[in-house]
């Protein structure tokens, strides 16, 4: 018995064993929820993606509902005037893209990516939740205040300080989540595998998409409600919302595929900055590449992650990777000082660092352009003609158009522009060529938007006041339509490029931060839009004049701001030009790659 035993045993480990080599791993290095090599047909994949998009979808529904009638909240029930309101919401735009740097720092370094994306989807249900019992408990008093009508008492200290910190957890909670969720849905595909990678490129247009029809219905549907003064049912729509995005992405835990986090990022550049500084006093020679130390073999990495390929320029960092006669004697004890010496790949993720910082300096004045839809654009819209028969059409909706015109172009884009220009030039656009594009489209918006304010006070009624009358200007607000759609076009191009281009040109220990870069440039750009809107008011503003933004627009001159902007943008879109061209592009070592620390010992011989 006990040897029949014995043989159904071996039976059932040799059974086991060709079932595991006849499913296919993921090249990538993924592993799964029980840390073992991610198996292709059982993790990840558009099963797991999906989960994700959907994640997003509800996720952004619940922030949308809240920032997009954010600045109508803070003039209504806290009698903020436009100017203040427009300022504080840029700032709390920015911090929740600033958050972003936290949450892909920890997911990178600590936590990984999928313990970072269910920890700061909590911080937000939390936050949404504060939010909709301070509202109904405190803020909407006396009861049925907050629409055009009914301004709401003065509140205090108290009550201000719960508000700002629901918001403020919001923008904790959602700036954490964003880069990370959006790394990890990338993660699920594995970019070594050609079907695959091709899903992967597709994932950040989709990923773009569920975001903006996320936001519709908040757009839309919540919009509607908060601009009539029902706050609360809007606040905990979101609340609910956030909750079911967080259930349903732990539903696909199991499906998940993962990658361990590389440790922390700033003492790896660190590393660089002072090996490099040490050895300020050693030559690069011209067979430079022979000398550069650069780790191969499971006995020394720190981790797994692919080798990148050594490139010119920023020589200067070279020197950290030279490998002297001392510290070749080193290397095979792996008892390597990394404060004295650093491998290539090392080096060249502080080069990409730094070639990426140009490219994302210049995306943050598009930022300043695209953060406009959830403030001027809001208050624009406030005074002119909203209603169409009985019918009021609440200003933050107009943004749904921005949402359609994402839609649209996504498809554009995706099912006959980059098809037709990958048969002119054998490739399609490369996302730096979109990025410029997305620049140039954003200038037409600005100058669409100058033009319809010139029409609006043209058509404004001069004698009435912005809160004393049913419209302070007879032009209909769908001539907001044509600046709304063209900013949704140049997102297409500007966003989702920037998402793919920082994703594919960060190093696999610096995935989620390529992410944040995307967000900070938003968050940067809200708050530059908040420094012009205070420096205008600062120099446009006379004893005899209100400036270019002032409480009843009708006295102002805002169509000046747009096009201060669509200036500023074409001098942006220049400088961006020459940035682009300066790129130069990371490159990865292939599989089986000749090993380069032999070339160094052969080197030093002189072989």
């Amino acid at each position: 018995m006990a040897g029949l035993d014995t043989f159904k045993d071996q039976q059932g480990y040799e059974e086991e064993k060709n079932q595991t080599m006849t499913e296919t791993c993921t090249m990538d290095g993924a592993v799964d929820w029980n840390g073992r090599p991610a198996i292709r047909g059982r993790t990840g994949s558009w099963v797991a993606a999906i989960l994700i998009l959907a994640n997003q979808g509800l996720a952004t529904l619940a922030f949308f509902g809240v920032g997009v009638n954010l600045v109508l909240f803070l003039t209504r029930v806290l009698g903020q005037d436009n100017a203040e309101a427009a300022n504080n919401v840029s700032k709390w735009t920015g911090t929740v893209y600033i958050f972003s740097l936290l949450g892909a720092f920890l997911s990178d370094s600590y936590w990984g990516r999928y313990k970072t994306c269910a920890i700061f989807q909590l911080i937000f249900v939390i936050g949404l939740t504060l939010l909709s019992v301070t509202t109904y408990l405190f803020l909407l008093n006396p009861k049925g205040c907050g629409d055009e009508q009914s301004p709401c008492r003065d509140h205090s200290n108290f009550e201000y300080t719960l508000f700002y910190i629901s918001i403020y957890l919001i923008a904790l909670g959602n700036g954490g989540y964003q880069p990370t969720i959006a790394t990890f849905g990338a993660d699920q595909f594995d970019e070594d595998d050609p079907k695959e990678s091709h899903s992967k490129i597709a994932f950040f247009s989709y990923f773009y998409l569920a975001l903006n029809l996320g936001s519709l219905f908040s757009n839309t549907i919540l919009g509607y409600f908060e601009d009539r003064g029902i706050w609360t049912v809007g606040f905990w729509a979101s609340t609910g919302s956030a909750g079911m995005a967080l259930i349903l992405f732990l539903c696909g835990t199991p499906r998940y595929r993962h990658f361990k986090p590389q440790g922390n990022p700033l003492s790896r550049l660190c590393h660089v900055l002072v090996a490099a500084t040490r050895k300020w006093k050693v030559k690069i020679t011209s067979d430079g590449d022979d000398h550069l130390y650069e780790e191969h073999g499971k006995q020394c990495a720190e981790n797994q992650s692919r080798k990148i390929l050594h490139t010119q320029g920023i020589k200067f960092l070279d020197r950290a990777a030279i490998v002297t006669s001392e510290e070749l004697k080193q290397i095979d004890r792996c008892s390597l000082n990394p404060w004295r010496l650093c491998t290539v790949t090392q080096v060249e993720e502080v080069k990409c660092v730094l070639r990426l910082l140009p490219i994302w300096l210049c995306t943050i004045l598009y930022s300043v352009v695209f953060t406009q839809m959830a403030s001027l654009f809001v208050e624009q819209g406030a005074v002119m003609k909203t209603t169409i028969s009985k019918f009021h059409i609440p200003p933050a909706s107009m943004s749904s158009f921005d949402i359609l015109s994402v839609a649209t172009f996504i498809f554009i884009y995706r099912r006959v522009l980059d098809p037709l220009v990958a048969r002119v030039r054998k490739k399609g656009l490369t996302e730096l060529q979109r990025m410029g594009i997305g620049l140039v489209i954003a200038i037409m918006a600005m100058i669409s938007a100058g033009v319809v304010e010139c029409f609006r006070l043209k058509y404004a009624r001069t004698n009435c006041a912005a809160t004393d009358c049913e419209s302070p200007s007879s032009l209909s607000i769908f001539w907001q339509v044509p600046q709304y759609v063209l900013v949704g076009a140049s997102e297409v191009f500007m966003y989702v490029g920037q998402l793919e281009f920082f994703n594919s040109q960060a190093p696999d220990g610096l995935k989620s931060f390529g992410s944040a870069l995307c967000m900070t440039s938003i968050s940067l750009g809200n708050y530059v839009s908040s420094l012009l809107v205070t420096i205008v008011m600062k120099f446009s503003s006379r004893d005899d004049m209100s400036g270019w933004i002032p409480g009843n627009l009708n006295k102002g001159h805002l169509e000046r701001f747009y096009f201060l902007l669509a200036a500023l943008t074409t001098a942006d879109l220049l400088v961006y030009i020459v940035c682009a061209k300066w790129y130069k592009y990371i490159k990865f070592e292939a599989k089986g790659g000749d090993d380069h620390n032999e070339n160094i010992r052969q080197a030093e011989l002189g072989v």
